[in-house]
This record gives structure tokens, C-alpha cells and sequence, in this order.
């Protein structure tokens, strides 16, 4: 696993949460900007948000085939 990240959980969660309010009219580069970090350091959290919710929420359907691109 990586290191630790240097900001706290309720800051990354909050850039996450500001990106995803945008709804697709914001690059991640511009949101990144707005809180101080990079576009990729937000790309980053952004995926880790989502592989945390789908194994909370969607292991059912990835065990029944679902999500799986062929």
C-alpha cells in the first residue's frame, strides 16, 4: 500500500465532494487548483472514493458479473 497521505480524511473527502458538485463542467485540474493540489493527487482520491464505495456497496453485483468490462 502507499503511504500515508499528508491531508486529512475530511479534506480529501471534501475535494472529492467539490469535484463530484460540479457535475462535469469543472476539469479536475480546476478543482484541484481551488483547495491547493494537484489534478493528479485529486484523480487519485476521486478513485480511491470510488473502490471504497463499490467494496461497501457493490460487492454484490461484481461477484454476479456486474461492472465487469469484456
Amino acid at each position: 500500500m502507499g503511504r500515508r497521505s499528508p491531508y486529512p480524511a475530511e479534506f480529501r473527502n471534501g475535494a472529492v465532494a467539490l469535484y463530484r458538485a460540479a457535475g462535469g463542467k469543472r476539469t479536475y485540474a480546476a478543482v484541484a487548483a481551488d483547495v491547493g493540489v494537484t489534478g493528479e493527487t485529486l484523480r487519485s482520491w476521486l478513485r480511491q472514493a470510488d473502490e471504497h464505495a463499490g467494496r461497501t456497496h457493490g460487492h454484490d453485483e461484481q461477484s454476479q458479473g456486474f461492472g465487469v468490462v469484456a
